[in-house]
């Protein structure tokens, strides 16, 4: 299986069925007030650089960051559909992102994610994030996580 990331409008028919595609898992686990996913539109408002990696040319998974000044990247909007789950996808996500922040002079990764992802908490523990208080308009939330490593 062939691979390739590439920086796309999250507004893009690829870009809108990923991010729905998490939404609709992220909506039985979690009270609105504790979703706090960009929507397509706040993804663009808000400048986050948005990428899709496609395997033998199908959308299999997204992520995104955005930047604080030179302070650090935030990921945004990470995940992998299911049928291309366990196939290290979003640790080759994670490292493009973080190449992402490195290349723009952004030496710190941040993330919020909820208590309900553990593949997620597992992928980002296993990559050097660890845990930190409520960052930029975060607040603390029994159901909310935030994290942070060097990129």
């Amino acid at each position: 299986m062939t691979y390739t990331i590439t920086q796309e409008s999250p507004a893009s028919a690829d870009g809108r069925l990923l991010i729905g595609e998490l939404d609709a898992e992220l909506e039985p686990l979690y009270a609105r007030e504790s979703r706090h996913g960009y929507s397509v539109d706040k993804l663009l408002a808000e400048g986050v650089a948005f990428f899709i990696l496609r395997a033998d040319g199908e959308p299999a998974a997204c992520g995104g960051i955005k930047l604080f000044g030179t302070e650090f990247g935030e990921l945004k909007r990470m995940y992998v559909r299911d049928a291309y789950r366990g196939r290290g996808f979003s640790k080759l996500m994670l490292e493009h992102l973080a190449q992402y922040a490195r290349d723009h002079g952004i030496p710190l990764l941040r993330l919020e994610t909820g208590i309900h992802q553990a593949a997620a908490i597992r992928l980002y523990e296993s990559n050097g994030f660890v845990r930190i208080p409520p960052f930029a308009g975060y607040h603390d939330d029994p159901v909310s996580l935030c994290y942070e490593r060097p990129s």
